[in-house]
């Protein structure tokens, strides 16, 4: 099984560098890209240099067809390894039982969640049945702790505080490096602990398809029930089934098929003579009001991602972000909740108590930022 992935896996490195060259022609350097605040860095030359407008054309038409590893990728595979990875998925299925995702890939601008391709919503106590409402700008949605990180909020570390009111006061106080254990019951991290109403959250790619499930999304209960059917476990099930390892395969899948869509819709609105690339009425500062605040709500690979900022006299008084990897990797909060990291470890069986590699494999399954799995465990 970990020889046929990784064979997956290598077919579908050749068939990113093709889409990191479409991602380069629309939004420029890859994976950061340069957008403008209005639009994108790309302009549509629809009367000059034909030739070569059409060749880039055609250069995004092939690729954004799946080649055969991204499918074979995509899939489960239906061979007698499909008993070893029910074996792996039936073991232990821990971790948190709620789930954030922000939605995005918006079919009528983003001021429309209804109608994103991955719906925005809240699972919590893996209840299917129910999908919460997330809304950024309440003071009582989003909150981030201190109890336990490396920082100070000027009002006292117990308490939570809403991006918007956010304080980013560094005070280091764990032990001199090198050292082996880090005192959780005191500060030990540098991140931030992000709440949801109290609730600590798994965000990623298990986290979208959940909320897109339990939203009712057509394609997405296709792919994710056609993958349960695949692993012959019942469809009734799929929180406690579909593991970190199928979520973003079955993204994978529906990105892919969705990718083929949006560029139709694109030619589609060329031929019509709609080459806008780029809104301008807010380019201009002086436009903009003397106070302000904003967020802006986005799934990236990793998860929910969120950006606050408050503006004064037309400058930056405060901005506050809270990235995938901090709702994930954060310690615990002044309740003494679990985050997902820790929350996954509780209970994972180990084979080799001297070579815990299930416990690298469970972090790695979050997708860690660089440095986040340097940091000791304990």
């Amino acid at each position: 099984m970990n020889l046929l992935a990784t064979a997956h896996y290598l077919e579908a490195l050749n068939w990113q560098k093709e889409i990191v060259k479409i991602h380069t022609i629309f939004g420029g350097k890859n994976p950061h890209p340069n957008y403008l605040v209005g639009g994108a860095p790309c302009a549509l030359n629809i009367d000059e240099n034909k030739r070569r407008e059409s060749r880039t054309a055609g250069l995004c038409r092939h690729p954004a067809r799946p080649g055969p590893g991204v499918c074979r990728a995509s899939l489960y595979p239906r061979s007698a390894g499909r008993g070893v990875l029910l074996q792996g998925l039936g073991r232990h299925r821990g971790g948190l039982s709620n789930y954030l995702a922000y939605g995005d890939l918006p079919t009528n601008g983003y001021g429309d969640p209804s109608k994103f391709k991955f719906p925005r919503g809240v699972i919590l106590n893996r209840d299917l049945s129910k999908l919460h409402e997330v809304d950024g700008r309440d003071p009582q949605q989003v909150q981030e702790y201190v109890t336990r990180a490396w920082y100070e909020y000027s009002g006292g570390d117990s308490q939570a505080r809403h991006p918007w009111d956010g304080e980013t006061n560094l005070k280091y106080t764990g032990p001199r490096p090198p050292y082996e254990h880090l005192n959780v019951e005191g500060k030990y991290s540098w991140l931030k602990t992000p709440r949801w109403k109290n609730h600590p959250m798994e965000v990623g790619p298990l986290a979208r398809l959940l909320v897109a499930y339990a939203a009712g999304s057509g394609e997405v209960k296709e792919v994710v029930d056609g993958a349960l059917k695949a692993l012959d476990v019942p469809v009734t099930a799929p929180v406690l089934h579909f593991g970190a390892d199928c979520g973003p395969r079955s993204g994978t899948k529906l990105i892919a098929r969705w990718a083929k869509e949006f560029y139709a819709q694109l030619l589609n609105n060329i031929k019509n003579g709609d080459s806008r690339m780029f809104d301008g009425s807010r380019w201009d500062p002086e436009t903009w009001p003397a106070e302000a605040k904003g967020v802006g709500l986005s799934e990236a690979p990793r998860g929910a991602l969120a950006h606050w900022i408050v503006i004064k006299d037309r400058k930056i008084e405060n901005y506050q972000l809270v990235v995938p990897t901090t709702w994930n990797a954060s310690p615990r909060d002044a309740k003494g909740q679990m985050s997902s990291y820790e929350s996954a470890l509780i209970g994972t069986p180990i084979d080799n108590p001297e070579q815990p590699l299930e416990l690298l494999r469970t972090i790695h399954s979050f997708d860690p930022l660089p440095g986040v799995c340097r940091t000791p465990l304990r």
